[in-house]
């Protein structure tokens, strides 16, 4: 059995790499184990590689989960100024675009190699490949199973992510691992994520990008769940880009639970419906010499104008003058709210967070600390926190991170 240790952090994510430095900072001896073959795998991926790892602003609702409230404590503790302050200090010189803070390198590599610098001098042992099936209380700390063999420490921070992105280290294990110590887990979801739609009309539209808005309806057309504005982006397979990344969480649940789930896409969301139908009348009604199709050219992509006026029963081809009234109100509803059904999310594989986890109500928010096992902490996206696009679940694993580590340290 390995020397007993003050911690003992299972994961090697951000938010495991983030509290082995702050306890060890703090002159606690500290092992990380790992069940990859490297720490921060999917730290490496996050921004697309360039990692927004906080961000400036803080609008309401950008963090979601059953009790979202619960988050409030640990990131009004450490804020994004602490974190830029943290990470400057590591060798992270910062680069704000619009808020989004990046690391000046644009390379999440950076990150990953002043953190490694950091657990190197600080003396933080870590274990890869090392996969623990079992956490064992004791009176005096904890005992800790693994495959490689078997560990002891005073205290434990599970941080070991979510369910999604398996191949960099997130599979659900420390869900198991929670469980066994009579912790409840709500149901994982994909989430920032895009949506695989039912029309067939999408392999005409793949590579389309638009900005528009959209919105999501769960069985009831009528009642808007959640909404949001950006860039659009039309896949083979449906709708992705930033808003459907946005709002997918909630889509992503409700398909769990076998509901009905619609998105209505707005193409022209500068313009209210009746200024589209004059806009569009205009374009088709006062011009000579026009197709339809050459009617939208100029207003829209041409894939996504052909794709319009084939739903809206208007034959590309013909005379724009030909054009009924009833057709042009079908062009015009289609453009402002098109509406699509969706039938899926595009995979766990290519979710950038998890959606639900480790219930909060069982957690201590102010210290992360198990209200079910004392010593126990949590860090991280296990949390049923999850956050919007923009660097807001990197801030949530350093907040989370430093409030459990912090507790360990006072102690």
């Amino acid at each position: 059995m390995a020397k007993k240790k003050d911690v003992i952090i299972i994961g090697g994510g951000a938010s495991g790499l983030f509290a082995a430095i702050i306890c060890a900072k703090a002159g606690k001896k500290v092992l990380i184990l790992e069940h990859k073959d490297r720490i921060g795998k999917k730290l490496l991926a996050t921004g697309n590689g360039k990692c927004n790892y906080t961000n400036l602003a803080m609008p309401e609702g950008c963090y979601r989960g059953e009790h979202p409230e619960f988050a409030s404590y640990a990131l009004n503790i450490f804020r994004a100024e602490d974190t830029i302050t943290f990470f400057e200090e590591l060798g992270i010189y910062p680069k704000n675009k619009n808020g989004y803070i990046y690391p000046n390198s644009e390379q999440a590599a950076s990150v990953l190699e002043v953190m490694e610098m950091a657990l190197n001098y600080y003396q933080v042992q870590i274990v890869c490949k090392e996969e623990v099936t079992e956490i064992v209380p004791k009176n005096t700390g904890f005992i800790l199973k693994g495959n490689q063999g078997t560990y002891q420490g005073d205290n434990v921070i599970l941080a070991a992510g979510g369910q999604v992105s398996a191949k960099l280290g997130s599979d659900g294990s420390g869900y198991k691992l929670a469980k066994k110590l009579g912790h409840t887990v709500i149901k994982p979801v994909p989430a920032l994520i895009g949506f695989k739609c039912k029309e067939n009309f999408y392999k005409e539209l793949a590579g389309v990008r638009t900005e528009a808005v959209v919105s999501l309806y769960i069985d009831n057309i009528d009642y808007c769940v959640a909404k949001d504005r950006g860039e659009l982006q039309l896949t083979n397979y449906g709708i992705s880009g930033i808003p459907v990344f946005q709002i997918s969480r909630f889509g992503s649940r409700a398909i769990k639970e076998r509901k009905k789930v619609f998105v209505k896409i707005d193409f022209l969301p500068d313009l209210e419906k009746e200024e589209v139908y004059k806009l569009l009348w205009n374009r088709f009604k006062e011009t000579e010499g026009k197709t339809a199709w050459q009617a939208m050219i100029g207003l829209l992509n041409k894939k996504l104008s052909r794709v319009l006026l084939t739903e809206s029963k208007i034959d590309c081809d013909v005379s724009s003058k030909e054009v009924s009234k009833r057709q042009l109100n079908f062009l015009t509803d289609n453009i402002k709210d098109m509406c699509t059904s969706v039938l899926d999310t595009n995979g766990y594989e290519n979710a950038q967070v998890t959606a639900g986890g480790i219930e909060t109500e069982q957690v201590h928010e102010n210290t992360m600390e198990s209200k079910l096992v004392s010593g126990l902490y949590f860090a991280g996206e296990i949390l049923d926190i999850d956050g919007i696009c923009g660097g807001y679940n990197l801030q949530w694993c350093w907040s989370s991170a430093y409030t459990a580590a912090m507790d360990i340290v006072k102690k």
